[in-house]
């Protein structure tokens, strides 16, 4: 994963109070925890602005009054109107020590459905993934090229050096479907292909 930088300063009181004034000011209130001791820091919201706006995880280098913490991103809380973000949680790396972390998917290839005419469908868009941070991916890369209408990948499908996938292995990750003008197509084939019946001999009428 790569590495984003970020700077904050210690909070010294930590109670609601004090975290709505930090609100109000345009600072987040975050903490990390996992090593040794939580810490407890605030920071500009527009510090996350990158790193909430990428799909991507990070290795989140945040520096707090002179000492560096190397942490992921564990989870984050936003105002349920606005959805301006009010909390982070990071999670100290801890040499290794894995880590969770939601991972992208990235489609690679051509589907041969897809080639057919079939519609290609992305179900799951990021993977709960875990292992050491240093060696954990930006992207789940899944071959399609040989997916063809009505077939899928699942997530027991997939491999990637360094990482353990965390969702329930029959998961799907991206399937092909048929389309109307594919089945339509299909059903004219059948139909012609299909040996035309013959007709039933007339029955003679025998006169009075």
């Amino acid at each position: 994963m790569k590495t984003i930088q970020l700077s904050g300063s210690l909070r010294t009181n930590v109670g609601k109070t004090n975290a709505k004034e930090l609100r109000i000011k345009g600072l987040v209130p975050c903490v990390i925890y996992g090593g040794k001791e939580q810490v407890h820091f605030q920071t500009d919201i527009r510090a996350f602005h990158p790193i909430l706006s990428s799909p991507n995880p990070y290795i989140i280098s945040v520096e707090v009054n002179g000492k560096t913490y190397k942490t992921v991103l564990q989870e984050t809380q936003f105002h349920k109107i606005n959805d301006q973000l009010i909390h982070a949680d990071l999670i100290e790396i801890i040499k290794d020590k894995p880590v969770i972390v939601n991972i992208p998917v990235l489609l690679t290839g051509q589907s041969e459905g897809v080639k057919k005419g079939g519609k290609l469908i992305l179900k799951t868009r990021k993977l709960k993934c875990r292992g050491l941070a240093e060696e954990l991916p930006d992207n789940i890369e899944v071959s399609i090229n040989e997916l063809e209408i009505g077939g899928s990948i699942s997530v027991e499908d997939l491999k990637a050096k360094g990482v353990t996938f965390l969702n329930a292995k029959n998961v799907t990750v991206v399937t092909v479907s048929t389309t109307r003008a594919v089945a339509a197509e299909e059903n004219a084939k059948s139909a012609t292909a299909a040996p035309a019946k013959s007709a039933a001999p007339a029955k003679s009428v025998a006169k009075k």
